[in-house]
Protein backbone atom coordinates (compact mmCIF):
# COMPACT_ATOMS: atom_id res chain seq x y z
CA UNK A 1 0.00 0.00 0.00
CA UNK A 2 0.84 3.89 -0.49
CA UNK A 3 3.97 4.54 2.14
CA UNK A 4 3.12 8.56 2.45
CA UNK A 5 2.11 9.62 6.09
CA UNK A 6 -1.90 9.82 6.28
CA UNK A 7 -3.64 12.82 7.73
CA UNK A 8 -5.89 11.52 10.28
CA UNK A 9 -4.09 8.16 9.93
CA UNK A 10 -5.73 7.47 7.03
CA UNK A 11 -6.59 9.97 4.14
CA UNK A 12 -4.14 11.17 1.37
CA UNK A 13 -5.16 13.13 -1.66
CA UNK A 14 -4.81 12.45 -5.72
CA UNK A 15 -4.08 15.54 -7.75
CA UNK A 16 -2.77 15.99 -11.10
CA UNK A 17 0.43 17.60 -11.62
CA UNK A 18 1.58 19.22 -14.86
CA UNK A 19 5.21 19.07 -13.80
CA UNK A 20 7.99 18.74 -11.32
CA UNK A 21 7.09 22.50 -9.60
CA UNK A 22 3.51 21.91 -9.65
CA UNK A 23 4.43 18.48 -7.71
CA UNK A 24 6.66 20.65 -5.68
CA UNK A 25 3.59 23.50 -5.02
CA UNK A 26 1.14 20.99 -4.65
CA UNK A 27 2.58 18.46 -1.84
CA UNK A 28 4.02 21.59 0.13
CA UNK A 29 0.04 23.02 0.17
CA UNK A 30 -1.25 19.63 1.05
CA UNK A 31 1.20 19.25 3.75
CA UNK A 32 2.96 16.28 2.33
CA UNK A 33 -0.74 14.63 2.05
CA UNK A 34 -0.77 14.40 -1.66
CA UNK A 35 -0.31 11.22 -3.93
CA UNK A 36 0.66 13.26 -7.37
CA UNK A 37 -0.55 11.91 -10.80
CA UNK A 38 -1.08 11.93 -14.65
CA UNK A 39 -3.52 10.97 -16.96
CA UNK A 40 -2.97 8.24 -19.89
CA UNK A 41 -5.45 9.96 -22.25
CA UNK A 42 -2.61 13.39 -22.18
CA UNK A 43 -0.38 11.76 -23.36
CA UNK A 44 -0.12 10.25 -27.18
CA UNK A 45 3.47 8.30 -26.52
CA UNK A 46 4.56 5.98 -23.56
CA UNK A 47 7.51 7.19 -23.28
CA UNK A 48 6.79 10.51 -22.97
CA UNK A 49 4.38 9.60 -20.22
CA UNK A 50 6.93 7.72 -18.22
CA UNK A 51 9.30 10.09 -18.73
CA UNK A 52 6.51 12.22 -16.48
CA UNK A 53 6.37 10.02 -14.38
CA UNK A 54 9.83 9.39 -13.42
CA UNK A 55 10.07 13.69 -12.84
CA UNK A 56 7.29 13.69 -10.75
CA UNK A 57 8.91 11.06 -9.07
CA UNK A 58 11.60 13.05 -7.67
CA UNK A 59 9.45 14.78 -5.66
CA UNK A 60 7.32 11.83 -4.72
CA UNK A 61 7.92 7.97 -3.94
CA UNK A 62 4.56 7.60 -5.42
CA UNK A 63 3.22 8.91 -8.86
CA UNK A 64 -0.74 7.94 -9.96
CA UNK A 65 -1.34 6.93 -13.15
CA UNK A 66 -5.00 7.27 -14.24
CA UNK A 67 -6.57 6.62 -17.41
CA UNK A 68 -8.05 9.65 -18.12
CA UNK A 69 -11.28 10.74 -20.18
CA UNK A 70 -13.35 10.72 -17.17
CA UNK A 71 -12.72 7.15 -16.84
CA UNK A 72 -11.89 5.68 -19.86
CA UNK A 73 -11.83 1.68 -19.36
CA UNK A 74 -10.20 2.25 -23.19
CA UNK A 75 -6.70 3.50 -21.87
CA UNK A 76 -6.00 0.38 -19.37
CA UNK A 77 -3.29 -1.24 -21.49
CA UNK A 78 -1.60 2.28 -22.14
CA UNK A 79 -1.58 2.72 -18.19
CA UNK A 80 -0.22 -0.24 -17.88
CA UNK A 81 2.90 0.39 -20.61
CA UNK A 82 3.13 3.87 -19.24
CA UNK A 83 4.00 2.01 -15.63
CA UNK A 84 6.01 -0.75 -16.58
CA UNK A 85 8.28 2.15 -17.97
CA UNK A 86 7.94 3.91 -14.97
CA UNK A 87 7.38 2.31 -11.38
CA UNK A 88 4.60 4.95 -10.51
CA UNK A 89 3.74 2.51 -7.24
CA UNK A 90 0.08 3.58 -7.94
CA UNK A 91 -2.05 3.12 -11.38
CA UNK A 92 -6.19 2.92 -12.16
CA UNK A 93 -7.78 0.17 -13.92
CA UNK A 94 -11.12 -1.18 -14.67
CA UNK A 95 -11.73 -4.02 -12.24
CA UNK A 96 -11.99 -6.40 -14.83
CA UNK A 97 -8.23 -6.02 -15.94
CA UNK A 98 -6.69 -5.40 -12.41
CA UNK A 99 -5.94 -8.33 -11.95
CA UNK A 100 -4.25 -9.15 -15.13
CA UNK A 101 -2.50 -5.86 -15.02
CA UNK A 102 -1.14 -6.31 -11.29
CA UNK A 103 0.25 -9.61 -12.50
CA UNK A 104 1.45 -8.90 -15.13
CA UNK A 105 3.78 -5.91 -13.88
CA UNK A 106 4.94 -8.25 -10.75
CA UNK A 107 6.36 -10.37 -13.41
CA UNK A 108 8.04 -7.15 -15.16
CA UNK A 109 9.73 -6.96 -11.55
CA UNK A 110 7.30 -3.52 -10.99
CA UNK A 111 4.54 -4.06 -8.79
CA UNK A 112 2.45 -1.43 -8.39
CA UNK A 113 -0.79 -0.76 -6.16
CA UNK A 114 -3.25 -1.08 -8.52
CA UNK A 115 -6.91 -0.08 -8.19
CA UNK A 116 -10.33 -1.71 -10.12
CA UNK A 117 -12.84 1.23 -10.97
CA UNK A 118 -16.36 0.54 -10.21
CA UNK A 119 -19.61 2.76 -10.36
CA UNK A 120 -22.41 3.22 -7.88
CA UNK A 121 -26.05 2.26 -9.26
CA UNK A 122 -27.70 4.77 -7.26
CA UNK A 123 -29.00 1.36 -5.32
CA UNK A 124 -27.27 1.46 -1.69
CA UNK A 125 -25.76 -2.32 -1.81
CA UNK A 126 -25.49 -2.35 -5.89
CA UNK A 127 -22.42 -1.39 -8.05
CA UNK A 128 -21.89 -1.27 -11.62
CA UNK A 129 -18.54 -2.84 -13.53
CA UNK A 130 -17.58 -0.63 -16.58
CA UNK A 131 -18.74 -4.14 -18.44
CA UNK A 132 -22.45 -3.21 -17.44
CA UNK A 133 -22.70 -5.83 -14.71
CA UNK A 134 -24.09 -5.05 -11.70
CA UNK A 135 -23.35 -6.58 -8.15
CA UNK A 136 -23.95 -6.76 -5.03
CA UNK A 137 -21.42 -5.04 -2.62
CA UNK A 138 -20.48 -7.85 -0.53
CA UNK A 139 -20.38 -10.67 -3.55
CA UNK A 140 -18.12 -7.87 -5.39
CA UNK A 141 -15.82 -7.19 -1.91
CA UNK A 142 -15.44 -11.22 -1.47
CA UNK A 143 -14.08 -11.11 -5.18
CA UNK A 144 -11.77 -8.49 -5.54
CA UNK A 145 -10.04 -9.52 -2.06
CA UNK A 146 -9.94 -13.20 -3.48
CA UNK A 147 -8.56 -12.01 -6.82
CA UNK A 148 -5.78 -9.44 -4.34
CA UNK A 149 -7.00 -6.45 -5.79
CA UNK A 150 -5.85 -4.07 -2.62
CA UNK A 151 -7.82 -0.99 -3.28
CA UNK A 152 -11.16 0.16 -5.26
CA UNK A 153 -11.92 3.11 -7.25
CA UNK A 154 -15.54 4.21 -7.34
CA UNK A 155 -16.26 6.53 -9.77
CA UNK A 156 -18.23 9.27 -10.80
CA UNK A 157 -19.56 9.79 -7.26
CA UNK A 158 -20.93 13.50 -8.44
CA UNK A 159 -19.68 15.41 -5.00
CA UNK A 160 -22.18 14.29 -2.47
CA UNK A 161 -24.80 12.65 -4.82
CA UNK A 162 -23.60 9.28 -3.78
CA UNK A 163 -22.00 9.56 -0.57
CA UNK A 164 -24.70 6.53 1.18
CA UNK A 165 -23.38 4.80 -1.49
CA UNK A 166 -19.82 5.21 -0.83
CA UNK A 167 -20.05 5.04 2.51
CA UNK A 168 -21.73 1.75 2.17
CA UNK A 169 -19.02 0.21 -0.28
CA UNK A 170 -16.07 1.45 2.43
CA UNK A 171 -17.68 -0.49 4.97
CA UNK A 172 -17.61 -3.24 3.40
CA UNK A 173 -14.66 -3.36 1.64
CA UNK A 174 -13.02 -2.59 5.12
CA UNK A 175 -14.57 -5.21 6.79
CA UNK A 176 -13.47 -7.86 3.85
CA UNK A 177 -10.22 -6.36 4.16
CA UNK A 178 -10.11 -4.40 1.09
CA UNK A 179 -7.21 -1.38 2.74
CA UNK A 180 -8.07 1.26 0.80
CA UNK A 181 -11.68 3.00 -1.71
CA UNK A 182 -10.68 6.33 -4.20
CA UNK A 183 -13.57 8.41 -5.03
CA UNK A 184 -13.65 10.87 -7.25
CA UNK A 185 -15.80 12.70 -9.64
CA UNK A 186 -16.92 15.96 -8.81
CA UNK A 187 -15.54 16.39 -5.36
CA UNK A 188 -14.08 19.68 -4.25
CA UNK A 189 -14.06 21.99 -1.25
CA UNK A 190 -17.38 22.63 -0.38
CA UNK A 191 -18.34 18.84 -0.34
CA UNK A 192 -14.49 17.28 1.16
CA UNK A 193 -15.85 17.74 4.81
CA UNK A 194 -19.17 16.02 4.38
CA UNK A 195 -17.09 13.36 2.46
CA UNK A 196 -14.59 12.62 4.36
CA UNK A 197 -16.96 12.73 8.07
CA UNK A 198 -19.12 9.84 6.13
CA UNK A 199 -16.04 7.51 5.41
CA UNK A 200 -13.96 8.53 8.67
CA UNK A 201 -15.53 5.71 11.32
CA UNK A 202 -15.71 2.82 8.32
CA UNK A 203 -12.21 1.32 9.79
CA UNK A 204 -10.83 1.78 5.95
CA UNK A 205 -6.87 1.73 6.28
CA UNK A 206 -7.01 4.28 3.17
CA UNK A 207 -9.35 6.50 1.69
CA UNK A 208 -8.07 8.95 -1.16
CA UNK A 209 -9.83 10.88 -3.16
CA UNK A 210 -9.30 12.24 -6.59
CA UNK A 211 -9.81 16.04 -7.44
CA UNK A 212 -9.26 16.80 -10.62
CA UNK A 213 -11.67 19.16 -12.56
CA UNK A 214 -11.99 22.17 -9.41
CA UNK A 215 -8.74 22.52 -8.74
CA UNK A 216 -7.23 22.83 -12.57
CA UNK A 217 -6.20 26.56 -13.93
CA UNK A 218 -7.86 26.19 -17.71
CA UNK A 219 -5.47 28.18 -18.95
CA UNK A 220 -2.05 26.60 -17.70
CA UNK A 221 -3.48 22.85 -16.98
CA UNK A 222 -1.33 23.36 -13.95
CA UNK A 223 -3.42 22.02 -10.38
CA UNK A 224 -3.62 25.55 -8.46
CA UNK A 225 -1.94 25.03 -5.34
CA UNK A 226 -4.00 28.13 -3.25
CA UNK A 227 -7.05 25.18 -3.97
CA UNK A 228 -5.04 22.14 -2.67
CA UNK A 229 -4.56 24.14 0.77
CA UNK A 230 -8.20 24.85 1.06
CA UNK A 231 -9.63 21.26 0.12
CA UNK A 232 -6.66 20.61 3.43
CA UNK A 233 -8.14 23.20 5.74
CA UNK A 234 -11.46 22.13 5.29
CA UNK A 235 -11.09 18.36 6.78
CA UNK A 236 -7.94 19.38 8.66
Amino acid sequence: MIQQNKLHDFLLFNFLAIDEENAIDICEAGNGYIVPGIVASSYVNIEVAANKVKELKTVSNCVSIGLGGGGDVTNWAKVMEIAEQSDPGHINQPFEKASYVKGYLQGRGVPQVVNGLISPTGEVGIIQLSSGVRMKVEEFMEVAHYIGIESIKVMPVKGKTHLHELVYITKVAAKQGIRAVEPAGGIEARNIKAIVDGIKNTGIELFMPHIFGSTIDKETGKTIPEKVKQILLEVE
